[in-house]
């Protein structure tokens, strides 16, 4: 991050403006916007500037910049079409020390000013460090889009009702519960309908403040949510999972949920780390299990978070026993399995018509890999998706080529699915295990087996949405 982004409160505080044209105009309108004193200094001043500066009271200068213009200022703002001018203003700000923004100059700017979505009081600010306005104003109209008309309603109803909640709720994690529900609610419905929403905000508050503590909620207020967080690609997280995120005041996260998905978390939330891996268990199910209990018993919001899916060999299963024993509530947010998100990134389709007519998800992990139909797992006409199996790999091939798989059957190993550094490996069940080798595999990994996976089958599909196929080490 190479900016910290910030609000600043200009109200009645000194700001400079230098510079006299259109563009000068556009700095202008929103200074005043934000109740700043603005001071504008130039040589010409048009028309559409000095009106604005006579409506709001804005104290112009005709005159070329100076450096003591910048006496008592709080930020300045360079706005002619004048390099040299733009220079100065940057250096004078400098020297002391007072922010400054040259529009469309990143690198005499000090502070950068970006695009904006105003709901006020509720402010939304799009930056991309000054690489690409045109970025910055696309996310913006993609935000504002997504942004209710009357948010600010919402949070001027906030803001009239917070001291008196703090009052009544003084413990932090039951006040926030409680916004979430107004926020989330009928509350925030009436809100965005056009509703003042104060008498039912009043009536909410009542009732929670003159419920008897004896009697507090099944669970004590806290639950857990076992959030599937997809192969790996922060893009693919369901909505509902983003939201839940947000909520959550504990996160536990798996070591296949890149720090990135982890980071969508609330910024206050707690973060704990329960990753688990073959050969040396760092987070024992057991603890994982007892952490769960703790922190819900505590009136927490929990979530789980899993690579994947936490039905598809995350264990969502056995912990959604144990909470329901404690009663505790538990919901379940589907995430995009491994062996889908390392399909779409390799064009394979997994069920392709004519080549295979089943899907298998297998693991390899432990004492049930014994217990697996091997002859059923090298039959024709499916693909078989191997999780956790690196380690495993010229055991798998070997014990599929003895059940009657054909040793050049295709197989494909996909590392790192869906991830920048994701690589894919292709080849068949007679080399797949040294190919892998050769590249240093390692977890997270697919193996694929089936004839879908054989490159043309694959190239059809890429070729179909316009994108190239390539395989490391391909023949």
């Amino acid at each position: 991050m190479h900016y910290l982004p910030m609000f600043l409160d200009l109200r009645g505080r000194r700001v400079l403006l230098v510079g006299g044209g259109e563009v000068a105009a556009r700095k202008l309108e929103l200074l005043l916007r934000a109740g700043a004193a603005v001071r504008v200094v130039a040589p010409r001043i048009d028309a559409r500037v000095a009106a604005l500066a006579r409506t709001a009271g804005a104290e112009l200068v005709e005159r070329r910049f100076e450096s003591v213009d910048l006496d008592g200022t709080w930020l300045a703002v360079a706005a002619t079409d004048e390099p040299g001018t733009n220079a100065a203003v940057a250096a004078a700000g400098a020297a002391r020390r007072v922010f400054v923004n040259v529009v469309d100059d990143l690198e005499r700017s000090s502070a950068l000013m970006p695009a904006i979505v105003d709901r006020s009081p509720v402010i939304v600010a799009v930056g991309t460090g000054g690489a690409s306005p045109t970025l910055a104003r696309r996310v913006r109209t993609l935000v504002e889009a997504a942004l209710p008309e009357r948010l600010g309603a919402l949070a001027d109803l906030s803001a009239r009702w917070r001291s008196r909640v703090r009052a009544a709720l003084p413990d932090t994690a039951a006040r926030r519960r409680f916004w979430e529900q107004v926020l989330d609610g009928e509350i925030g419905r009436r809100v965005a309908a056009g509703e003042a929403g104060d008498e039912a905000l009043g009536a909410a508050l009542g009732r929670l403040r003159d419920a008897d503590p004896a009697t507090p909620p099944r669970g004590g207020g806290g639950e857990v949510w076992l959030i599937g967080a997809g192969p790996g690609d922060p893009e693919l997280l369901t909505l509902r999972a983003l939201q839940l995120l947000g909520r959550a005041d504990v996160v536990l996260y798996d070591r296949l949920v890149p720090a990135a998905i982890v980071e969508r978390a609330r910024r206050d939330a707690e973060r704990v780390f329960v990753g688990k891996e073959s050969g040396q268990h760092r987070t024992t199910q057991d603890r994982i299990n007892a952490l769960l209990l703790e922190y819900a018993r505590r009136g927490l919001k929990v979530a789980r978070l899993k690579g994947g899916d936490p039905f598809v060999f995350g264990r969502g299963g056995e912990e959604i026993a144990m909470l329901a024993a404690a009663g505790l509530p538990v919901t379940v947010v589907p995430g995009i399995t491994a062996a889908l998100g390392a399909a779409a990134a390799t064009g394979l389709s997994l069920t392709q018509r004519g080549v295979a007519q089943a899907l298998c998800l297998v693991t390899v992990m432990g004492a049930a890999a014994e217990a697996l139909d091997w002859r059923a797992l090298a039959a024709p006409h499916q693909t078989v998706v191997f999780y956790m199996g690196v380690a495993e790999l010229p055991r798998i091939a070997a014990r599929l080529i003895a059940q009657g798989a054909p040793p050049d059957r295709a197989a494909l190993i996909v590392e790192r699915a869906t991830l920048p550094d994701q690589r894919t490996i292709c080849g068949t069940l007679s080399d797949i295990a040294s190919r892998a080798a050769a590249a240093g595999v390692a977890a997270p990994a697919l193996l694929i087996v089936g004839a879908a996976a054989h490159p043309p089958a694959r190239a059809a599909i890429f070729a179909a949405v316009g994108t190239a196929a390539t395989d490391q080490l391909e023949d």
